[in-house]
């Protein structure tokens, strides 16, 4: 497996004088502004460069490349394939008459034989996430993993753009099935957020929106936690997200506010959020979200089984950013010195990160995690 990077900044290729002419890559992976992917003459660039590649990516609230996090930019990666057949297909959710419907077509669109990982790039603002892996996990056989995430859109929650080749669209959600036995894929997940404050019950919710915490309005209860950060809603709800407890195993999962409705005094999440279950707000500080990258990048090894992977996808929450700021690369760097330096590391900040937990093969949506997906060919 080999893979290479270009980075599109200010108008001029950098990193690299100009794009490669005609690459045999399959698979090019490309984040970042929605100018230039919707533009026609730079995908007319990348078509030219790429001409058997399927090109597939979407908007962010910051790309990665390497250890440097950019914004309004696009970073492309190149990844060519030695024995690993790839094959991608994309749907746009405006074109079936349920989500049901659209993911169960799109996940039978991909050949089932010898695939084994499937990469998830989908729309980030009119996708529930819960749904959309649990939909995955029945369509697809039971022991393909599965991870990827949620575009973003900065912290402006507007609009995300998906594109696969000459498909740019919101609502769009690909998949990027990967295929044979040579490629060997591990994959982490971990935050480094900490629940603060009393246990409250969820009274009311639907879904994914959340109305009523121990019987007052939810938006109303988070803007007194929040105080003068109330006045930036949504965007500062990224910085206190909310930790849902799981009784079954003691375990918790991270949700993130992705928009508020002060008609409804209720808090959109990005993934379900469910009456019964008991729920704290979440806080962080630098450190603990740096230890949180690199305990990913560890199991990231750990579940592959190996070490010196070739290509990490890192795909981490735009709440992560906006608590670190300027020190967002720290957490880069972290993830760089696990998986060493000669791994190409690329991806995006999202609005919501998919992974199994752990060495188990179920696909969960992670809100606030720092979520790495590592390849490597095996002769």
């Amino acid at each position: 497996m080999k893979s290479s990077q270009y980075h599109y900044q200010n108008r001029v290729w950098q990193k690299s004088n100009s794009l490669p002419l005609a690459s045999p890559a399959q698979l090019v992976l490309t984040f970042g502004c929605r100018q230039l992917a919707s533009s026609k003459e730079f995908r007319n660039e990348l078509r030219s460069a790429f001409p058997d590649a399927d090109i597939i990516g979407c908007t962010t609230s910051g790309e990665i490349i390497d250890t440097e996090v950019f914004d309004e930019t696009m970073v492309v990666n190149e990844l060519t394939f030695e024995h690993t057949e790839t094959q991608c297909r994309s749907i746009n959710l405006d074109d079936f008459a349920s989500f049901d419907a659209a993911i169960s077509s799109l996940a039978e669109s991909l050949p089932f034989e010898h695939l084994k990982h499937v990469l998830v790039i989908s729309d980030g603002q009119n996708v529930n996430g819960t749904d959309l892996a649990e939909k995955l996990m029945t369509e697809l056989p039971p022991k393909v993993t599965i991870s990827g995430g949620l575009a973003g859109d900065g912290d402006r929650f507007n609009e995300t753009i998906v594109w696969h080749n000459d498909k740019i669209s919101a609502k769009q959600i690909v998949l990027c099935g990967f295929y044979g036995d040579q490629l060997q894929v591990g994959f982490g997940s971990a935050g480094g957020w900490v629940p603060f404050g009393p246990e409250r019950l969820i009274t009311k919710s639907e879904a994914n929106v959340l109305y009523e915490l121990d019987g007052q309005s939810a938006l109303e209860l988070y803007k007194e936690y929040l105080g003068e950060f109330a006045s930036e809603l949504p965007a500062s709800a990224l910085r206190f997200p909310l930790c849902l407890k799981n009784e079954s195993d003691g375990d918790f999962t991270v949700r993130t506010i992705l928009n508020i409705d002060e008609s409804s005094n209720s808090l959109i999440f990005a993934g379900d959020i469910s009456e019964g279950q008991y729920v704290t707000l979440m806080r962080a500080n630098t450190g603990k979200l740096i230890d949180g990258a690199q305990l990913s990048a560890q199991q990231s090894l750990d579940i592959a089984g190996y070490d010196e992977p070739d290509f990490a996808l890192l795909i981490s929450c735009v709440g992560r950013r906006l608590v670190l700021q300027q020190e967002s690369e720290y957490e880069l760097e972290s993830v760089q010195e696990v998986l060493g330096e000669g791994c190409t590391l690329g991806g995006f900040y999202s609005y919501g990160e998919l992974s199994p937990r752990g060495f188990e093969n179920r696909c969960l949506l992670h809100n606030q995690t720092m979520t790495v997906t590592i390849f490597k060919e095996h002769n």
